[in-house]
């Protein structure tokens, strides 16, 4: 017994795991699918927006960098345009240009000089003692003679500060003179400062060597870096912007580069911002998906075991019941057999009976004879064979009641009376409610008319009603009051007892087949669900009252005028041979 349970133990287990691991695999796969399909949209959408946003940033500064640019290579430009030979060599020209420039573009210009194809500084005018200053050895000077417009790369110069200069070379006659503008490093450099974004996005320019022309934010080795990439993309993209990613050698973090070329190629401007600062947004969406995931998971995870648990406890109780029906179904057929066995025993009893009965008869008759009656033990021979007369007729009357409960063919019609049927049963079972200490009160109305019913299955219906009475009562003993009255054209039967009564839960439940209360195998069930089908059949009905601790009663409605006409076939139901069995 305890290996066949920790068998179906083990067996509704795997049933569980098998429900629960399918609920969770159902539920959580497409949740994982619908999860990575909208983070990767989101993801790709939102690299494209940031992208977007860096570039239109980008191309803002620079345009307004090379705006700035040409603008100051055009103020110098049209001063030399305007200024004749004489002027540009005249310092006290140069001196009042500057003064105006510096007040027109706020002291973006730092100095002026005019310079000779030899390299000799002829003129100048500005804050340093710069004139007769030899640059013939100076790169942008070499840049400048060759290009009628130049602008240099910042560098420290003579006077050891970076700045960078604007060139125009003009013709006079066969001499060429170079007229030059510094422009303060510092108004340049504002143009980049101010394209800050998030914790690390800056940016920065750099010319093709890789020295920076502006200053940088953070400390940036670019000797460290390969820029010559960099310069590469800018040439392979349509409009001069490219959003490159790539992991940074020195530090090993992800970076994101979003390049543009300045000065014809020449410079690049360049944004740098690590890559989580960047997309930090999707990190925080990645975080909120990951707990929406998380909750929901334990949620799927919750409510799968929550109902396969369910599903499985059902699916053990109805095991239960079927088993329970089975059993029911197996004591039902042993209750059959019973019957059948009970009905050939009275039978058998019945032949020895009569003969019994008739053989102390004639010995009576024998006893009456003159030889016999001088014997001195002739009133005990009497008093003898009256006993067995006696006692054979009450076991023809016993076996007589047996047959009418046994025979599945005693469904006849008959005008019986109610009252004499009630004395029957109640006779039947005195015995048994003697051991059980309970005793049978009748109060049976006068004058009842006669009802048109089958005896033998009314005799079953208040067996049955005195059965459950006394199985109710077999351990505190009690009263059983039956009472029979006329009311509204209908006979009233009821059978009350003072025992432990029903729960308000069981009572809508007890006229439903194979339901009992009764431990296994002391109830099939079938009992008041076989009253309640004989009683309909006879046009009746059946109620029950019942309290805790107070008792139960139940009330037979049978009526008198237009009483149903019982029908031959058996009860549906049930089986057939169980009908007008107990």
């Amino acid at each position: 017994m305890k290996k066949d349970k920790q068998i179906q133990n083990t067996y509704y287990k795997t049933i569980a795991k098998k429900m629960l691991i399918t609920i969770i695999m159902v539920s959580i796969t497409p949740m994982i699918v619908a999860s990575l399909i909208i983070f990767d949209r989101f993801k790709n959408s939102y690299h494209g927006k940031v992208g977007a946003h860096l570039d239109e940033l980008v191309q803002k500064h620079k345009q307004n960098i090379d705006t700035f640019l040409k603008e100051r290579s055009g103020n110098i430009k049209f001063l030399a345009k305007t200024a004749s030979y004489e002027e540009l060599k005249d310092e006290v020209f140069l001196q009042k240009s500057l003064l105006g420039l510096q007040q027109a573009y706020n002291n973006v210009f730092v100095d002026l000089g005019t310079i000779n194809d030899k390299g000799v500084q002829l003129a100048y005018a500005g804050p340093f003692q710069l004139k007769d200053a030899q640059y013939s050895d100076a790169q942008w000077f070499k840049n400048a003679v060759k290009n009628q417009y130049y602008i240099s790369d910042v560098f420290l110069g003579l006077r050891g500060l970076p700045h960078f200069i604007v060139t125009v070379k003009k013709n006079f006659n066969g001499e060429e003179l170079i007229l030059r503008a510094t422009i303060d490093v510092m108004a340049f450099n504002s143009l980049v400062e101010n394209l800050r974004i998030g914790k690390t996005g800056f940016a920065y320019i750099i010319n093709r060597k890789g020295s920076f022309q502006t200053k940088a934010s953070l400390d940036l080795n670019t000797e460290e870096k390969n820029y010559a990439e960099l310069f590469k993309k800018v040439k392979e993209a349509k409009n001069g912007e490219r959003l490159i990613e790539k992991k940074d050698e020195h530090s090993g973090k992800r970076l994101i580069y979003v390049v543009s070329s300045l000065k014809g190629g020449e410079w690049l401007m360049v944004y740098q911002q690590d890559y989580a600062d960047a997309f930090s947004s999707i990190k925080i969406v990645r975080k909120i998906a990951h707990t929406i995931f998380g909750i929901g998971t334990f949620c799927i995870v919750f409510m799968a075991f929550f109902v396969s648990w369910r599903i499985v406890k059902r699916i053990a109780c109805i095991d239960r019941e079927k088993e329970m029906l089975n059993q029911q179904v197996i004591e039902t057929g042993k209750l059959a057999s019973v019957g059948e066995l009970a009905a050939g025993i009275a039978h058998e009893i019945n032949n020895p009976v009569a003969i019994m009965v008739e053989e102390s008869g004639w010995m009576e008759d024998l006893l009456e004879e003159e030889d016999l009656q001088k014997t001195e033990n002739l009133g005990e021979f009497k008093r003898s064979l009256k006993q067995i007369k006696t006692q054979g007729k009450r076991c023809k009357e016993i076996t007589y009641k047996l047959l009418s409960f046994a025979r599945k063919t005693d469904a006849r019609i008959d005008e019986v009376h109610v009252n004499e049927i009630i004395d029957e049963v109640v006779s039947l079972s005195e015995q048994r409610a003697k051991y059980a200490k309970v005793f049978f009160n009748t109060k049976l109305g006068e004058n009842l008319p006669l009802l048109s019913l089958s005896k033998s299955e009314m005799q079953q219906v208040l067996l049955n009603f005195f059965n459950n009475s006394l199985d109710a009562m077999e351990k505190t003993g009690g009263n059983i009051d039956i009472t029979s009255s006329l009311h509204n054209n209908d006979v009233i039967i009821e059978i009350k007892d003072n025992g432990p009564g029903i729960p308000k839960a069981n009572l809508v439940r007890i006229f439903d087949p194979f339901f009992t209360t009764k431990p296994v195998g002391k109830g099939t069930g079938l009992g008041l669900a076989i009253c309640y089908g004989i009683i309909k059949k006879m046009g009746g009905d059946i109620k029950v009252r019942s309290s805790i601790n107070v008792g139960t009663a139940f009330i037979i409605n049978l009526p008198v005028s237009e009483q149903k006409e019982q029908k031959e076939e058996k009860i549906d139901l049930l089986p057939d041979q169980l009908n007008g069995r107990v």
